[in-house]
């Protein structure tokens, strides 16, 4: 952009007042070339200067160069604003230029005034000429003269031409029939009145006569030359114009003056095109030897207008001695007759035929010294190598040469068969004339040495090409095992004495290694036959090696050549040599010799008739067509040996264990190879494993072990082969007398092959227990008194394992099979498809194997299966899962709810929440008895450490009982036992030494079809089986059965047995070894699962591990888990606890009861049916809506909570425990009431609460008020999951003060009567009786109690939900739950939130809405239920518009508000699980979800 915008022209401004402008880049460059020059001179200058020279100097430079690129800035930033000043100086200048042309104008008006007007005069005018050009229009007084040279005359018609040029065409044809024309004019064509002679390659000319005289010369009208360079012109002309025209001239002189017109004519014309031509050819050459030739040729001599002499194969010339003359060839002018075209001369001669070729080649269309020289150096190299034929075929015999193509290739077939890239090809070096060779296929090394043989000393031919038929085979032979599972080696470091016969095989072999098989190097050793070169004999040798150190290695092979001189550092020596003889390997069974020759139809004249070659056919004599360069020989014996290796290494390692087999044989019809053994020992010395061998070796018909492959896998397939079975089974595919077993190993190395043999045995010793087992197990099934058909199916017998089915339509099986690595039977429990439920037995699956590994005895197994099988399914029904709130104080800890504890196949413990226990035995005849597994068996005073009595459990059980005779207990026993007592002990002693006495229990006095005692033997240790007293009897049974029990795994030694006792690991507790992991469990325990794998775990707990039952152990950990009850209590009533030692015990000790009969202690009889109606959840009794649980958990639930109850009322200040007369309930009162909580008589599942004001206090409470709270009482306390919360919860209501209780009492009813639809309300209103998780961590845990009673405040939970048509909206109505903040002392209720930045509008909704009530209503009366009321009616949500399930809302949870529904994400799952799970609605939020509780109930 230029700083001012005046119209310059040449760089001189039109305003001549102002300066020169120059444009804005223009001077930036100046200024930026100004800085670089003194830059560099300052470089230039600053190496001779002091330092602080050059500091000076750098400095001005650089304050010289700011203050410019300032001025520069100032400038730049000037121009922004220029655009007035452009405006301005616009204008000036159009005025100015304005200004200019007035002046001009002026000046030259009066320079005309001045000097041109006053000599102005006017001429004399032609009037005549006007006239008469005005009144005629023309002019006729010009001279004629002009008319005759100016205006032309008329043509000629056009048939007046046609008929001259057809005459004048006369003319010329007479002049041409009777003159004298050259026999290379005959391409004569007249027309149109001339006559063009046409010279091919050369020239065309163009004539005509001027006349019909016999005299008149011809007249040369146009000329042509027709040679062309299409190589280095591109076909443009090679005339010049100039030189064209002087031909045409010279060319018309001697038709003026010579007699021989037209002949002499051709002459000068025919002698110029040659001349032409030989330039040409000339620079042809001369740009050949530039671009690519080099060189390659040369030109020899040129004469212009004569000869052109071109040589080439200069380096054959020079290298070969009998070509002196060299290889030339010359283009010519014949001198003789100068018509002739241009002549080829080669030297040495090639022959008539040939040289007329090259003729034809220079005067064809297109002009080519290079096609010429590829026509002549191809027939001197089919000269050639016609020549080098014929002397192979007299050096080598039975030879093949073929030549053929362009350029010639002469092929040498080297070795039969042949593949045509396996031709040996020789052809001759176009550029060089050497002889050169190579084979497709492959890169051959000695391509080097026959090319020098072929180009010199021919007598090394047969030597070489004998080396190279070698190298070709080594070839074939890697491509013939290029896809089997071995590499070819053409040299390996393989150690031999000097006499071993490895000497004495030819050098020429190949090494070939099995991948498999490191230990066997095959040899394949190869030689030219003596009747016929061109075919190889193979030789092949097995040779055993085994690796050997390089020091003695390289001192006893000194001379051994078979590697290079670098020393390697693995070496193999030789063990054992085998030479195959190769007729026998390649006919075997089923193979046969093809006689025919590969080259069937072919004559070869000079080879001997052919031998009869081996071509493997299959037995349906089909011959097999291979590939020339696959050697089929080759392959079958690598084959061969791949697949026996494996084979014999198996054989030898069986003939070191003494098993009898029959050697490798070749399988039926040839189909695989076999190793067939005799007889498999016995794998035990047992007599009765000896015995099931023997019987079983009459039913085996052989063992076959053969190679399969599979998945590039070689694997070994061993089949057993058995007649029929002892057992008929149901299975359609084993039905037929022939009973297969098949067993897969991997083929491994013939090292490894003793592992293979473990394996096989192994496989054996499993198929000789079992049926041992099955053989005994037959007679029983096969005697009609058992009736084992009807009880069980076998469903299969593989003889490796053998599968049951039981139960009803024998839908659940059992898989019994033989571990060898713990050498037992192993049991699977599994369910057919048809039914739902689990197999029961699965929790038994360590005391079922345990029992059998001890008696070995298949019925009796049966027996209990079939017998235990539905109770077992109907524990199974228990729930096993962790709970969380189950403890009111800690609500976040999960606990376990029921904890199933196997003791042996008939008996099973069941442990509720870690504090009761069950104990269950399974009885014949469909009965089960369940007793309280707290008390000993032996001593029913005695109470085990871990666990609780159960009060209520005899009336509980007696509901179900089927006969009135276990219905009637004794009177003195007492189903209502207390805590038991700890009692201080010495340390030392033991639970053995305690309780010595001659009981028995009363389970053991009952009959039993099947007895069998627990499996786990009594023990100090674990406190679940006391001791008998009877100890002594059973200690030598327990010893002689010790390694066939189950217990030989446990710890059942007391601490007071000697280290010599096996039986010293800890046990798990069932109290802490069953509580499954959790990210809030505090319990250090191992998880359940790691117990079922283990074999034969104890289900005991471990005395070195803690349990969370006993608080009162030393550094006990802090386990959210009820302590048993105080002790001193009475039956019939509770008493106050006194002070806090009454809890603690100093030394952990046995528990001890007064004594007295328990009826818990008392087995209960009761049967299958009724057993499992107990553990199948249901409604419950009272029709209350709720989660189906079942009667058991609930009764033991509702003693559980009554429990927590106890321990909540006696910490709790303002309740008091009050004695009563009904054992089993909770009496207490508070300020105005007195209350009692128990069980109900009729069904015992469910607690309910009874209250009647104190005497003083009767005029404060109305009974309706009483019916109220007894009604929701009985609703809401365990309406789901019986959890403690509620139930707290409820009783903290009743030690309110009288006023707020009342209130919420109408709260209550409320709710209780929300279906009447009193006030007009527009929401109904819900107790919250647990803190829902949307209000954690934020406020509460979630779970406790939802009322919190602080000095003069109290914190509630309420959930409203707006009351909608839903027929009508078809959506569920949204849910608010709202935490509200009662303030005793103001009498002022609101909505307890805590400060947040984020705006909650309808938490702000709702908190405006009471401080309005608040504000304008003043009460005297207490202020919860009017403020509640007022809310339910007149309270609305923000937005107008209904909230739909879909719809986007504002929650409020941890103090943000976030949208709803949302995403889970981890984190937010990991939130809700930490909070408790998903299912709260959230704090003051519009909620589309079902309603908690039961009924629409909120978090209970």
């Amino acid at each position: 952009m230029s700083l001012h915008q005046i119209p310059v022209a040449n760089d001189v401004p039109q305003d001549n007042n102002r300066g020169n402008s120059i444009s804005l880049a223009r001077l930036m460059d100046f200024m930026i070339q100004k800085t670089y020059d003194e830059l560099i001179v300052l470089a230039d200058t600053l190496g001779s200067h002091s330092d602080m020279e050059r500091k000076i100097s750098i400095y001005k430079y650089a304050e010289k160069s700011r203050i410019l690129f300032t001025k520069l800035l100032a400038l730049v930033k000037w121009t922004n604003n220029i655009s007035k000043v452009n405006n301005a100086a616009s204008a000036i200048t159009q005025l100015d230029n304005r200004s200019l042309l007035f002046a001009d104008t002026a000046n030259q008006l009066a320079r005309l005034s001045r000097e041109t007007l006053v000599n102005a005069r006017l001429q004399n005018f032609d009037v005549v000429a006007a006239i008469e050009i005005l009144t005629t229009g023309t002019f006729k007084r010009l001279p004629t003269c002009i008319k005759d040279r100016i205006v032309p005359c008329d043509p000629i018609t056009h048939a007046e031409k046609k008929s001259t040029l057809q005459r004048l065409s006369q003319v010329i044809q007479h002049r041409l029939v009777t003159g004298k024309l050259l026999p290379q004019m005959r391409d004569i064509k007249i027309e149109a009145g001339k006559v063009t002679i046409h010279i091919p390659n050369e020239f065309s000319m163009c004539l005509t006569l001027m006349g019909d005289e016999p005299d008149v010369p011809w007249r040369l009208l146009d000329i042509k030359f027709l040679v062309s360079d299409r190589e280095t012109g591109s076909g443009t002309a090679l005339v010049h114009t100039l030189q064209t025209k002087y031909m045409h001239q010279l060319v018309q002189a001697r038709l003026m003056e010579t007699p021989n017109l037209l002949t002499d004519a051709y002459y000068v014309l025919h002698n110029f095109c040659q001349s032409l031509q030989l330039e040409v050819l000339y620079l042809q050459t001369l740009r050949l030897m530039q671009d690519r030739l080099n060189n390659d040729i040369h030109v020899d001599q040129y004469k212009p207008g004569e000869s052109l002499t071109v040589s080439y194969w200069r380096e054959f010339t020079m290298k070969n001695p009998k070509s002196r003359l060299g290889y030339k060839l010359t283009v010519t002018m014949d001198q003789d007759n100068q018509a002739e075209p241009l002549a080829v001369i080669n030297i040495p001669f090639i022959g008539s035929k040939e040289n007329g070729i090259a003729d034809r080649m220079i005067s064809a269309d297109q002009l080519s010294m290079e096609s010429l020289l590829i026509h002549i150096i191809n027939v001197r190299a089919n000269i050639r190598l016609s020549e080098l034929k014929l002397e192979l075929q007299s050096m080598i015999k039975n030879v093949e040469c073929s030549l053929a193509g362009f350029p010639a290739i002469l092929s040498v077939t080297v070795l039969q068969p042949c593949s045509s890239v396996e031709l040996f090809n020789i052809t001759t070096n176009t550029y060089t004339g050497m002889l050169q060779c190579n084979i497709e296929e492959y890169e051959v090394p000695l391509v080097s040495e026959l090319s020098a043989a072929l180009n010199g000393d021919r007598s090394r031919l047969p030597a070489l090409i004998s080396e190279l038929r070698f190298w070709i085979t080594q070839q074939r032979c890697k491509k013939t095992l290029q896809y089997l599972p071995v590499t070819t080696h053409d040299q390996v470091p393989i150690i031999f004495e000097p006499n071993h016969l490895m000497n004495k095989n030819g050098k020429q072999r190949v090494f070939v290694k099995f991948e498999k098989h490191p230990s066997v190097i095959l040899i394949v050793e190869f030689k030219e036959k003596e009747s016929f070169s061109c075919k190889m004999e193979y030789t092949f040798h097995l040779a055993t090696v085994k690796h050997c150190l390089m020091d003695r290695a390289f001192q006893n092979n000194k001379h051994n050549d078979s590697f290079d001189n670098d020393i390697p550092k693995i070496y193999y020596r030789v063990e054992s040599l085998t030479e195959f003889d190769t007729f026998i390997v390649t006919h075997g069974p089923n193979m046969s010799v093809d006689t025919d020759s590969l080259s069937r139809g072919t004559k070869r004249p000079n080879s001997e008739p052919p031998d009869q070659d081996v071509v493997l056919v299959t037995s349906q004599s089909k011959k097999m067509k291979y590939s020339s360069y696959f050697i089929p020989e080759l392959a079958y014996v690598v084959a061969l040996c791949d697949e026996r290796i494996p084979f014999v290494s198996l054989a030898n390692e069986l003939n070191k264990r003494g098993i009898p087999h029959q050697g490798v044989q070749i399988d039926t019809n040839a189909t695989a190879i076999v190793l067939r053994i005799i007889q498999l020992p016995s794998p035990s010395s047992d007599p009765n494993i000896i015995a099931a061998w023997k019987l079983l070796t009459t039913r085996l018909l052989g063992i076959s072990i053969r190679m399969r492959s599979k998945d590039s896998t070689m694997n070994f397939m061993v089949e057993f082969v058995f007649y029929s079975s002892p057992l008929t089974t149901s299975h359609p595919k084993e039905q037929v007398s022939r009973r297969p077993v098949y067993y897969s190993y991997i083929v491994r190395t013939a090292e490894a092959s003793s592992i293979t043999v473990d394996s096989l045995l192994e496989e054996w010793a499993k198929i000789v227990h079992l049926y041992s087992i099955v053989h005994d197990f037959t007679e029983y099934l096969n005697t009609e008194k058992y009736d084992f058909k009807n009880i069980v199916d076998v469903k299969s017998y593989t003889y490796n394992q053998l599968v049951l089915g039981y139960g009803p339509d024998h839908k659940y099986t059992v898989t019994i099979y033989w571990n060898v690595s713990d050498k037992s039977f192993k049991f699977d429990f599994v369910k057919s498809l048809a039914t739902k439920s689990i197999n029961g037995h699965s929790l038994l699956k360590n005391q079922f194997e345990a029992h059998f590994n001890r008696h070995y005895n298949l019925a009796q197994i049966i027996e209990i299966l079939h017998e235990t099988l539905q109770p077992c399914i109907s524990i199974n029904k228990l729930s096993t899962m962790p709970q969380v709130g189950i403890l009111y104080n800690r609500s976040t800890v999960p606990i376990q709810i029921f904890t199933i504890i196997p003791q042996c196949p008939t008996i099973v413990r069941i442990c509720y929440q870690e504090t009761y226990c069950l104990e269950v035995r399974f009885r014949d005849n469909g009965y089960v008895t369940i007793r309280d597994g707290t008390y000993s068996r032996f001593d029913q005073s005695n109470v085990i450490d871990e666990f609780t009595p159960t009060q209520g459990l005899k009336t509980f059980l007696s509901k179900y009982e089927e006969t009135s005779q276990f219905k009637q207990h004794s009177q003195t026993e007492d189903d209502n036992p207390p805590s038991p007592i700890s009692m201080d002990i010495d340390a030392g002693n033991g639970f053995m030494s305690r309780h010595q006495t001659n009981s028995i229990s009363p389970a053991k006095r009952e009959s039993l079809r099947f007895r069998h005692n627990p499996l786990t033997p009594p023990s100090a240790n674990n406190s679940h089986t006391p001791a008998s007293p009877h100890t002594i009897n059973i200690q030598a049974t327990q010893h002689q059965n010790y390694l066939n029990s189950p217990a030989a795994s446990y710890n059942l030694s007391p601490p007071s047995m000697p280290p010599s006792t096996p039986n010293m690991m800890p046990h798990p507790s069932p109290g802490s070894g069953f509580i499954p992991s959790s990210p809030m469990n505090t319990i250090h325990a191992p998880s359940p699962a790691s117990y079922v794998d283990a074999p034969l775990t104890s289900p005991f707990s471990s005395q070195s591990m803690t349990s969370p039952a006993a608080s009162n152990w030393p550094a006990s950990p802090s386990v959210p888990k009820p302590s048993p009850v105080r002790p001193g209590q009475s039956p019939g009533c509770i008493a106050v606890p006194n002070s806090a030692s009454d809890y603690k015990a100093g030394v952990h000790g046995s528990r001890v009861l007064p004594q007295k009969a328990w009826a818990g202690a008392v087995p209960t009889l009761l049967t299958h049916q009724t057993f499992d109606l107990l553990c199948t959840p249901s409604i419950h009794p009272s029709g209350v809506s709720g989660m189906h649980i079942p009667p058991l958990e609930r009764f033991l639930a509702c003693v559980y909570m009554k429990r927590q109850l106890q321990r909540f009322l006696q910490n709790d200040s303002a309740f008091t425990l009050c004695n009563g007369t009904e054992p089993g309930a909770v009496y207490f009162k508070v300020e105005t009431l007195q209350c009692r909580i128990a069980l109900n008589n009729q069904h015992m599942q469910s607690l309910h609460i009874k209250m009647q004001p104190i005497a003083e206090h009767k005029d404060k409470w109305t009974g309706e008020e009483i019916q109220i709270f007894e009604r929701f009482f009985d609703i809401n306390a365990f309406s789901m999951f019986y959890k403690a919360s509620p139930l707290v919860c409820l009783c903290k209501m009743l030690s309110l003060p009288v006023n707020i209780l009342k209130d919420f009492i109408q709260i209550m009813k409320l709710e209780l009567n929300s279906h009447l639809k009193q006030y007009q309300s527009n929401w109904s209103v819900q107790w919250c009786l647990k803190v829902p998780p949307a209000l954690t961590p934020a406020m509460l845990p979630y779970g406790v109690p939802a009322i919190i009673h602080r000095t003069n405040k109290i914190l509630f939970f309420l959930k409203i939900t707006k009351i909608e048509n839903q027929k009508e909206t078809q959506q569920e109505p949204p849910s608010l739950i709202l935490p509200l903040l009662y303030d005793c002392s103001t009498n002022i209720m609101h909505l307890y939130e805590k400060q947040d930045p984020v705006s909650k509008p309808i938490l702000n909704a709702v908190s405006m809405h009471l401080k309005r009530f608040a504000e304008f209503t003043k009460l005297q009366v207490c202020s919860i239920f009017p403020t509640v009321r007022n809310l339910i009616i007149d309270f609305t949500l923000p937005s107008e518009q209904l909230v739909t399930s879909q719809a986007a809302v504002a929650t409020t949870i941890n103090s943000q508000v976030i949208p709803a529904p949302q995403v889970r994400t981890p984190v937010i799952q990991a939130q809700l699980l930490r909070n408790g799970g998903p299912g709260q609605p959230p704090v003051c939020t519009t909620q589309n979800m079902p309603a908690y509780g039961t009924m629409g109930r909120p978090p209970q």
